[in-house]
């Protein structure tokens, strides 16, 4: 039986001897066609993506040639005028035809996404990291694609580590996971779904103040990494730990993956296009029981996923995105656009919550864009997607009320809080841009500015000042003894009052007033 591996070293095996795949560039063929998940790559494609700006004069004979070794060494015995049923001709390109048993990494993700009871779960997660061997294509890693498909992988193996974790709390099984979640929740610190299971399965063994401990040491690392407290779901289960509402602790349901869909474009790579994403799952209210879950498990499953645009000229940044998010529970793509037309024409038919937005691109660039987007009755929040861009741009991006930047470098993790923080209105995001901003342009005079702040009430001034200074409407109403309900109607008037519509703007008027200046200390004792 031929077999291809692909989860560690790059080989192909015929009952279980390994093939002469020849050099590391005629692997690399067969490597990218394997990544393409059975779907046909074109030859410029291949070329391009083997050669990345500066293909040889001769590269299409070249891979010709590498194609006619490689299946002389998939199929020895094939005549030399039989058709090939491995690696076959698939115009305008070639297609490896193989069964997903036949691939570890197809076999790997089949079995990550399967579904069942907690027994089920557990032995298909077992099998599926039995897979592993070591890095991802790791031969081929200075080529993007590889890159890219070795990150969706690793991806899929954290998930996989996560649901197996899942599984094995829900079989009672939480003192031989403990030091796993440990290790996890230390390597992947960003990552929700793992504080969840450490401090789920500590709580289970009835180590209440070590879970509690575990959040806390969790809250600290996401307000030193993205500036944001801990989520809504891990704030429920660390209420929910304090005022011993877990009867009976067991975790909610494994993470929901998202079914597979086709994804075009060179930079896409395997069966499905997942990519680097956190996995989320929020905590259960009151003692929940196998992963069906119940009470608010039930209420976060019902919740309509955020919808979100990416604009962005690069094919490959729009696929890393895509893969990102179609791997994230609770989000969902539902448009990309290539210039700011595009992205304009397609955010008025899509509809979406969020827009990411890259600040510079052909035809009208993301400035312009966003402008026009947020120009709109009831626009989406737009952030800014930059690799480096000049101050000024970003400075007029963020007066037009964009929700923050990200720069395109960033964590899976940071991209996923700066949508979930925009969607909510409650945050800036990449605070080391936006705080040399504003101390570089604070003060300058602009016609278009908001009124001044009189007329305010003292205790508006006050919700005021710690906006600007990052925090969330929870930390406010905890620093001025207010409900978070209470401090968001506040924000609501202090938006209206300015004539502004978003949290951003709110910042820039403060700041452009002359009420709040860079490197000022609060007054708040408690910040």
């Amino acid at each position: 039986m031929l077999t291809f591996t692909a989860l560690g070293p790059f080989q192909a095996w015929a009952d279980g001897a390994p093939l002469d795949l020849g050099g590391q560039r005629q692997r690399a063929v067969l490597a990218r066609l394997l990544v393409a998940g059975g779907r046909a790559v074109p030859v410029n494609t291949l070329i391009d993506e083997l050669w990345p700006g500066a293909p040889p004069a001769q590269a299409l004979s070249t891979i010709q040639g590498y194609v006619s070794r490689l299946r002389r060494a998939l199929e020895p015995d094939r005549a030399p005028r039989e058709e090939a049923r491995v690696l076959v001709s698939a115009p305008p390109g070639y297609a490896l035809r193989a069964a997903t048993e036949q691939v570890d990494a197809w076999r790997f993700e089949a079995l990550v996404k399967s579904e069942g009871d907690p027994g089920r779960v557990w032995a298909a997660m077992d099998t599926a990291l039995e897979l592993w061997r070591g890095p991802a294509l790791a031969e081929f890693g200075e080529l993007s694609w590889a890159a890219t498909e070795a990150g969706r992988l690793e991806e899929l193996r954290l998930i996989a580590v996560e649901r197996r974790a899942g599984a094995g709390l829900a079989l009672g099984r939480a003192t031989s996971l403990v030091a796993d979640l440990e290790a996890h929740a230390s390597a992947y610190p960003l990552r929700e779904e793992a504080w969840r299971l450490l401090a789920t399965a500590l709580y289970a063994l009835g180590r209440q103040g070590d879970a509690l401990a575990a959040l806390r040491r969790a809250r600290s690392v996401w307000r030193d990494e993205l500036g944001l407290d801990l989520s809504a779901g891990l704030q429920r289960l660390e209420a929910d730990m304090l005022a011993q509402r877990l009867e009976s602790p067991a975790p909610d349901g494994p993470p929901h993956l998202p079914a597979e869909t086709p994804a075009a474009g060179p930079a896409v790579a395997g069966p499905a296009a997942a990519g680097p994403a956190v996995a989320r799952s929020a905590a259960a209210g009151s003692a929940a029981a196998g992963p069906a879950g119940a009470g608010s498990a039930a209420a976060s499953d019902a919740a309509p996923p955020l919808r979100v645009v990416v604009a962005d000229d690069q094919a490959l940044v729009r696929a890393g995105v895509r893969a990102m998010l179609e791997a994230e529970p609770g989000v969902t793509m539902v448009g990309e656009a290539t210039n700011g037309e595009e992205a304009i024409a397609l955010v008025a038919e899509t509809g979406p919550d969020v827009v990411l937005l890259d600040i510079q691109m052909p035809h009208l660039d993301g400035l312009a864009a966003a402008r026009r987007i947020l120009s709109e009755t009831r626009p989406p929040k737009v952030i800014m997607m930059t690799t480096f861009g000049s101050d000024e741009n970003l400075y007029a991006a963020l007066r037009a009320g964009v929700s923050g930047f990200i720069l395109k470098t960033s964590a899976p993790e940071q991209f996923l809080a700066a949508i979930r923080a925009a969607s909510a209105g409650d945050a800036l995001i990449d605070p080391t841009i936006t705080t040399r901003l504003i101390a570089g342009f604070a003060g300058r005079v602009d016609p278009a500015s908001p009124p001044a702040l009189a007329g305010l009430a003292d205790s508006q001034l006050d919700v005021l000042k710690l906006v600007a200074r990052g925090l969330t409407n929870r930390q406010i109403g905890q620093t001025l003894s207010l409900s978070e309900e209470e401090v968001a109607l506040m924000v609501k008037s202090l938006l209206e009052h300015l004539g502004l519509f978003d949290r951003a703007q709110l910042v820039m008027a403060a700041y452009e007033s002359g009420f709040v200046t860079p490197g000022e200390k609060s007054s708040f004792s408690s910040l």
